[in-house]
């Protein structure tokens, strides 16, 4: 017998019953989210979503019920009136999408390039996990269940406050408040439920994703704070920065490169962040590291006093997570998934990032053997981060030998950076200065070596006003903090460590003394 069939959501089987009282042994859904009508023998005519119902309708007004299979409904013809109509009526419903609906194939780029917002903001998660175990295996046994907070607090105040603020200052759109200087001040708003009534730009991406992405490299510019204040800072004080930092210092530069400012009109160049993110993570640390002061029995009579982290095996494996967040952190900065020649430029990001963050890692093994006879973990740890920071700027453009020359000169400011910090007694317990602030400032610079786009004079310049803006506010945030609450926990807190007299609980109780 020849019939008549069609395929439905289960979401679609509701509707259909109640709008046309078929029987519920008669309605089945495929499961995929794809609708079919098909004709025996053997012929198929694929039809939109919005259409399904005029199908479902049709076949269903013109046969009867027969039997149910597996998933699908299964509606027998009773006539060749009936078969001849529903064979007149369907091309008719097919073909009605090509006036005034989008074609599928205009929605191609902008699913892809939204998936691939998805899974990079998931990658660049993954950095947080990175930073908190770099900076627990760096701290002090005693300090460990506080660097930990900070890092899960500093990131959930970040999901929190990016969206009530900093995401549309970064990002406002024509809804500037200072035309090119400062954003819109509004709550992010995300696109209906299945799109339904918008128009969305289907030449990019949806704004969820968009927004998720964005938020990671917000939450990573706080983590970089962090690492460098930890063991002294009391834990308040340092969360209400991280609320400023997140919600108004970092959007605000941000925007003006990313967001389509006075940076960018400049022509600077910065495509995923040595200075948008790094250096201004660099540079909060480096002002509150001033006004913090050195932690207790650090510099004594003019040397360095080490202080040995606590889990080294922790630290190594933190790094690796951030090596493996870079990966989403510089390929996701493509923004467009949309062509094959996107897709290989992403592939190349992917090959000049694993490049640089290598080259790194060696130069630093290699130059601290040198210069202190033996190789030195945490700085080879240190030096494959500066890599990264450094290939950031532009990990597009360079071959893989340029990208290995970029990354070693990173892993060698870091062998150099570190004790010269230390001469000028500012305490940065993880190194988090030397790789994100300089090694930041040089992949900045090196953008003029492959990119023919970018200006030095203009390189500078920008490097020197987003310093600016930032040391000035992050230090006018954190010296009335200090005058207003202390940020700096009391001597005895700081020599039996935070971890007791700030939370009540340690990370290795069972190594604790007596």
């Amino acid at each position: 017998m020849r019939y008549n069939r069609a395929t439905m959501r289960p979401s679609k089987r509701e509707s259909v019953r109640k709008e046309f009282r078929v029987h519920s042994a008669h309605i089945g859904g495929s499961g995929r989210g794809g609708y079919m009508a098909s004709r025996v023998p053997e012929i198929r005519t694929a039809v939109q979503p919005s259409q399904a119902d005029k199908v479902v309708k049709t076949t269903v007004n013109m046969t009867r019920p027969g039997k149910s299979g597996d998933g699908k409904s299964e509606l027998y013809r009773p006539s060749r009136l009936g078969l001849s109509l529903v064979l007149v009526l369907l091309p008719q419903i097919v073909f009605a999408q090509d006036t005034g609906s989008t074609p599928i194939a205009a929605e191609i780029g902008f699913i892809l390039t939204t998936f691939m917002f998805l899974v990079s903001g998931f990658l660049v998660f993954f950095m947080a996990a990175g930073f908190a175990m770099l900076e627990a295996g760096l701290v002090r046994g005693k300090n460990v269940a506080m660097q930990l907070t900070k890092n899960v607090a500093l990131f959930s105040l970040a999901s929190l406050f990016y969206y009530t603020l900093g995401y549309n200052l970064m990002y406002p759109g024509d809804a500037w408040t200072i035309s090119n200087v400062l954003g819109a001040f509004s709550v992010t708003g995300l696109e209906p439920v299945g799109l339904q009534g918008a128009d969305p730009d289907l030449t990019y991406a949806s704004v969820g994703s968009d927004f998720f992405f964005q938020l990671m490299f917000c939450a990573a510019t706080a983590s970089i704070v962090s690492g460098a204040l930890a063991e002294r800072i009391k834990l308040w004080p340092f969360l209400v920065f991280v609320i400023v930092l997140t919600s108004v210092i970092y959007p605000i530069q941000a925007s003006w490169k990313w967001g389509g400012g006075f940076l960018d009109l400049m022509g600077f160049q910065d495509f995923a962040g040595s200075t948008v993110v790094h250096s201004v993570g660099g540079w909060a640390a480096l002002c509150g590291a001033i006004v913090l002061g050195p932690r207790l029995g650090r510099y004594k009579q003019g040397k360095v006093t080490p202080f040995p982290g606590s889990n080294l095996a922790l630290a190594t494996l933190g790094m690796f997570f951030l090596w493996l967040g870079w990966f989403g952190f510089n390929g996701g900065s493509q923004l467009y998934m949309d062509t094959a020649g996107n897709v290989a430029d992403i592939s190349r990001i992917f090959a000049n990032t694993n490049t640089a963050a290598a080259a790194g890692a060696v130069a630093a093994l290699i130059l601290t053997q040198v210069v202190y006879r033996k190789p030195d973990l945490t700085m080879i740890l240190n030096g494959a981060l500066a890599g990264l920071v450094s290939i950031t700027a532009e990990p597009l453009t360079p071959s893989l030998i340029e990208a290995t020359l970029i990354g070693a000169v990173g892993g060698a400011i870091v062998v150099f950076a570190v004790p010269m910090l230390d001469r000028f007694k500012i305490d940065d317990v993880v190194g988090a200065i030397p790789v994100h602030l300089f090694a930041g400032i040089w992949g900045t610079i090196a953008v003029v070596f492959t990119n023919d786009a970018a200006n030095l004079g203009t390189q500078l310049a920008s490097i020197f006003i987003v310093g600016s803006f930032v040391c000035v506010t992050s230090s006018a945030v954190w010296l009335t903090l200090k005058a207003m609450v202390g940020i700096r926990v009391d001597e005895e807190t700081e020599i039996n460590g935070l971890d007791m007299a700030e939370l009540g609980m340690e990370a290795y109780p069972e190594f604790t003394l007596g």
